[in-house]
């Protein structure tokens, strides 16, 4: 029998160890909240702080928190990749670890792909943090890949989103692949 859970959230992250512990304690409220079966599988993409030591950490406080970690940085596409492959839940979530991305929108999402069908579900940075020098590329691109791609979706680039898991297990994402998750 294949070992299987509600939901898996998969964190690439990079240099973020002032917020790790808040997002987890979030992450956690929501999923008592809610009374999921989940997992946290965080994947260290070569961070130069203290990030592992973090996920090594929350880890062994919480079986449900997984860490992957990677020698140097090999980018978000490679760290979801292999967060992909790790998870076991039937519906999957990617989320930034910068506190951006609101865990307290991961049940209505979850109810988007199990009671209403949908394969994908983006979230949507309506409000961003970002300079200015980031959110107009952003804003270019996101209008780019909608012309070109026909698919409606306001933000290709926001970090929080939720997949059905055979969505997952059947792409493979590198390089820079991961903003056209929705297109692929």
């Amino acid at each position: 029998m294949e070992y299987t859970k509600d939901l898996s959230i998969v964190i690439s992250l990079y240099n973020e160890e002032e917020s790790l512990r808040e997002l987890v304690k979030w992450i956690e409220s929501v999923m008592v909240k809610e009374g999921y079966t989940y997992e946290i599988i965080m994947v260290d993409d070569g961070s130069r702080d203290g990030s592992w030591k973090i996920v090594k950490e929350l880890s062994s406080k919480n079986q449900n928190i997984r860490g992957i970690s990677f020698r140097r940085n090999y980018g978000k596409s490679a760290a979801l990749y292999c967060g992909f492959e790790a998870a076991v839940g039937e519906v999957v979530f990617t989320m930034d670890a910068d506190l951006q991305d609101s865990p307290d929108e991961i049940p209505s999402m979850y109810r988007m792909v199990t009671e209403e069908g949908y394969d994908l579900v983006s979230g949507w940075k309506r409000k961003r943090y970002d300079p200015l020098g980031k959110r107009l590329p952003s804003k270019f691109f996101n209008w780019t890949a909608r012309t070109v791609s026909g698919i409606k979706l306001h933000d290709f680039n926001c970090g929080l989103k939720c997949y059905r898991k055979s969505v997952v297990k059947s792409i493979e994402v590198y390089g820079e692949m991961h903003r056209y998750i929705p297109i692929l």
